[in-house]
């Protein structure tokens, strides 16, 4: 075999392990500890963990030669037990990982351990808790040892062989909490037998109850002397056993929860047992007996004839043999003895010298194979490390069951193939042997082990499992089409699975193709189910309202998803169909604009009804008007119409009175009762004119005779409007009285607005010789030349533009233009400068013009420049700066503005520590 691919190795751990105290007898091990037991009655104790070794004398005080019988080990590598043999007798010792010395278990002097079974799940470096001994005389004892105390606790004995006193070659323990306190499970085994024993409680109250009763054992045919008992332990748990028996290997399974008892009341905890041929492992010779083994978790490794011969446990192959590189002397007596480091995970072999380690590499790489060969498909897809090999798995499963014809089987075991069989070949499988059923159910299942992101594929299957249903149930159909009405019927459930398909694959089908599947196929509910879930509305409510089911339409309306607009694209079709429903609906919701219902109430308006049948819509227009408080104008003119058709004016004229705001909307509303009115009287006698004229007194003047003219017939005499015709006509020349009157009023106010206006033209102002200007504090009068050529306009004389306020206030232009733009907000003060500067550019060229002879102010009476100083005028002279409210905003300013702050911190008197002198006084 390939050594890379070999699960077993052996490498040489320690050639001279007995340091010379005499040749190895026997050995254990447990967490890279291990311990031998010597001929001469050494005990040496390696511990390859921290890298020492110590040595224990266990013949100190006895007389002649003493050997090591057996030594043992825990799990844990602290505690240490050692049988010793010789002429002197039989004793047996107790030592410490922590100890310098061994004790000696006094009370079992005399007595040969041959087994231990050591509490795994209890015990702890500093105790052992309870531990079981097994001798050669058939006893059973229980001891316990603190390290503190530094001897036994305890040494009980629990239980003897009496039918058939036999050496206790093996003993292991299990213990599991219940709720009653703590189950034991013991194995024990002898030359030819297995025992068990399993109880609540302690110990000594589990093997008490054996005094009455038989102890459950298998006996198999065949002894050997060197028996073994080995579980392996996965995660500090028992998982299955072996016995190394005279008929071969007995293994099985260990289910420490299990409850199925034994004739006798013994609880039964092995399962899945199997017996291991020795026949098996010799071809064509005599089978030889193991003369020791060890357990992992697929195989077991025998020790036959100087090789370790390795056993897949399962298959029962032999699928390896590991040989040992031994010294010259050490080959006549060959490999002594197997043993395992459960904790470590380790195993070893060793002969009379030297300690062999054998490795163990991924053991568990192949077992799917091997499950898949005895068809343990189960167990099989546990133990597969990648999808590769559990496509082989499934494959080997898929292709068994369409062998056999179990072709929906086999369509769920292809379904999960990603590699070794392609789509094509698989769904040709079906197509080849025309398995539709399993067709479809392969892309179902298919379906399910598909991940999102393969969006394409997802749609093409779901696309081909759709086509797939509606051709089986068409098939189903023409078989019988009557199935529909059989709830119990196939059709019945396929289409029901159908719908659950649909559902479930809405949002990765393409609508288009769907809905044309489904309209080619003429499976119409399903159309409008598909439509439904993918919320296609107008579909669902045009179905229901062909089928004239009003109510589910107006269900299907009701959804909060629905848009409002497609409400009203019904609303024709369906007061038509149901009224009342469709009103109830109506009312149902305070978010609709009766305004676009008008149509469809128009139309149900227009048709002919009973007269003891109500009015949906004058029902839904009150809901309106009365309980959402709805003002819109359309609504209340359909109302009023309404009302007007049944004969009822006195109801149509209180609504129309409502109207307060809307001067003409109230007027449009009376006129359509006097109408109503007016066509009723129609074709009657002069006092039905009377009558109708008579209406015109309760719109309390809104409406006049001429008003309602239009609304008479041709024929009508003017003798019946006499009355009326005369009194508007007083109207008419009282209000022609008043306008005048008010005409006459508006001429003399004009009148003396032009007075006002022609008086204000001849305003002056007189400026004494010594006024100041509010800014500079100049005189306005006699100034210097700088202020002459002030920007934007002409100087007069000698003197510079200035401005005068009623209040008494003067300012050069200038300086007037400056305060304004310092104190005013920035915006403004750009409009301010801005118009200057327009100003001053218009001057120039208005003086070039003046030279060339161009005067434009006999051009036009309005010049740009004065339009534009008419405006500066606006913006700096509306009002006294210092009188207006200019002045009052300039309260909220601080005296020191934020542009000032550096020039005020210039004036800050700071202390100058440097020229400080200190004077110190005497007290």
């Amino acid at each position: 075999m390939d050594q890379a691919r070999q699960v077993f190795s052996v490498d040489l751990l320690e050639r001279f392990a007995a340091k010379g105290r005499g040749l190895i007898t026997c050995m254990a091990a447990g967490n890279d500890v291990i311990v031998l037991g010597t001929s001469k009655g050494w005990v040496i104790r390696h511990d390859f963990g921290v890298g020492d070794s110590h040595e224990f004398d266990l013949t100190v005080g006895r007389p002649g030669e003493q050997s090591i019988h057996r030594v043992f080990v825990d799990p844990g590598g602290s505690h240490c037990i050692a049988s010793v043999t010789g002429s002197g007798g039989s004793d047996t010792f107790y030592v410490h990982a922590k100890w310098s010395k061994p004790r000696i278990l006094s009370k079992l002097k005399g007595l040969v351990v041959n087994a231990v079974a050591w509490n795994r799940q209890q015990i702890t470096e500093a105790s052992t808790k309870e531990v079981i001994l097994g001798m050669d005389n058939g006893q059973l004892h229980e001891i316990a040892v603190d390290e503190k105390d530094k001897r036994e606790k305890y040494i009980k004995s629990l239980f003897e062989l009496s039918e058939l006193p036999e050496a206790f070659t093996g003993l292991q323990m299990e213990t599991a909490s219940v709720s009653t306190g703590t189950r034991y499970y013991l194995m024990a085994v002898t030359p030819t037998r297995l025992y068990s024993f399993t109880g609540i409680g302690s110990l000594e109250a589990v093997f008490a109850k054996y005094v009455d009763r038989a102890v459950h054992f298998m006996e198999l045919p065949g002894e050997i002397p060197n028996s073994e008992l080995h579980f392996f332990i996965k995660q500090r748990r028992a998982v299955h056993f072996a016995w190394l028996s005279g008929a071969g290997i007995y293994h099985g399974g260990l289910n420490f929860g299990a409850t199925h008892s034994f004739p006798d009341g013994d609880e039964n905890f092995v399962e899945n047992k199997a017996l291991l041929d020795y026949s098996r492992l010799c071809e064509g010779s005599e089978a030889l007996k193991p003369s020791s083994f060890a357990v992992s978790e697929f195989h077991f490794l025998l020790l036959i004839a100087n090789k370790v011969k390795v056993v897949n446990r399962i298959s029962e192959q032999i699928i390896e043999e590991l040989q040992f590189d031994q010294t010259s002397e050490s080959l006549s007596r060959g490999i002594i003895g197997l043993c395992s480091d459960a904790t470590a995970g380790l195993f070893y072999a060793y002969d009379q010298n030297s300690i062999f380690q054998v490795s163990v590499n991924d053991e568990g790489r192949d077992m799917w194979k091997v499950y898949l060969d005895i068809k343990d498909y189960a167990a099989a897809l546990a133990n597969c490390r990648d999808q590769l090999q559990r496509d082989q798995v499934y494959l080997v499963q898929a292709e068994a069951a369409f062998a056999s014809r179990e072709f929906l089987r086999a369509a769920s075991f292809f379904a999960k193939i990603n590699y070794v069989l392609s789509f094509e070949e698989i769904t040709l499988k079906f197509i080849g042997v025309g398995e539709q059923d399993a067709l479809r159910t392969f892309l179902l299942r298919k379906l399910d082990n598909l991940t999102k992101d393969d969006k394409c594929q997802i749609t093409m299957i779901s696309t081909w499992a759709t086509e797939l249903y509606l051709d089986k149930i068409n098939r189903l159909l023409l078989e019988d089409d009557t199935a529909l009405e059989n709830h119990n019927s196939e059709c019945y459930t396929i289409i029901k699975e159908f719908r659950a398909f649909l559902s479930d694959c809405k949002d990765v089908l393409d609508e288009a193709t769907t809905m044309k599947l489904l309209e080619s196929y003429g499976r119409v509910e399903e159309l409008v189910y598909f439509a439904s879930l993918k919320e296609q509305y107008e579909i669902v409510v045009h179905h229901y309202i062909q089928q004239g089911e009003a109510k589910k339409a107006l269900e299907v309306l009701q959804k909060p998803a629905v848009p409002i607009d497609l409400l009203y694209k019904f609303a024709p079709d369906l007061i038509m169909l149901d009224a009342y429903e469709t009103v109830e609906s109506w009312m149902t919701r305070k978010d609709l604009n009766p305004r676009k219902l008008i149509p469809a109430m128009m139309r149900y308006s227009n048709e002919p009804h009973a007269k003891n049948e109500t009015h949906e819509v004058i029902k839904y227009l009150e809901f309106c008007v009365h309980r959402l408080h709805n003002e819109d104008p359309g609504a209340h003119n359909l109302l009023l119409s309404l009302y007007a058709k049944q004969v009822d004016p006195e109801l149509a004229m209180a609504e129309a009175d409502k109207v307060e705001d809307d001067e003409d909307l109230r007027k449009k509303l009376w006129l359509m009762v006097a109408k109503h009115v007016v066509e009723q009287e129609k074709g009657a006698k002069r006092e039905n004119i009377r009558r109708a004229i008579a209406f015109l007194k309760e719109t309390d003047g809104l409406l006049k005779i001429e008003d309602i003219l239009p609304f008479f017939p041709d024929f009508a005499l003017i003798d019946d409007f006499k009355e009326a015709i005369c009194s508007s006509l007083e109207d008419y020349n009282k209000q022609i009285e008043q306008l005048k009157e008010e005409m006459n009023d508006a001429t003399h106010g004009a009148d003396n607005i032009r007075n006002d206006i022609s008086a204000l033209a001849q305003r002056y102002a007189v400026i004494e010789r010594d006024e100041e200007c509010g800014v500079c504090r100049r005189k306005i009068l006699t100034v210097s030349g700088e202020y002459r050529m002030t920007r934007g306009y002409t100087s007069t004389g000698p003197m510079a533009p200035f401005y005068v306020f009623p209040c008494g206030h003067a300012f050069h232009a200038e300086c007037l233009i400056a305060h304004v733009t310092r104190c005013t907000n920035e915006a403004q003060a750009e409009y301010i400068l801005d118009l200057q500067k327009q100003l001053t550019l218009l001057g120039s060229e208005t003086r070039r013009d003046q030279t060339n002879g161009i005067n434009e102010e006999s051009i036009t009476s309005v010049t740009p420049a004065e339009k534009l100083r008419s405006q500066l005028d606006d913006a700096i002279a509306s009002e006294c700066p210092f009188c207006g409210d200019l002045m009052i905003r300039e309260i909220s300013l601080p005296f020191i503005l934020p542009e000032e702050a550096q020039q005020v911190t210039s004036w800050e008197i700071k202390p100058s520590l440097a020229n400080q002198r200190s004077l110190s006084l005497p007290v």
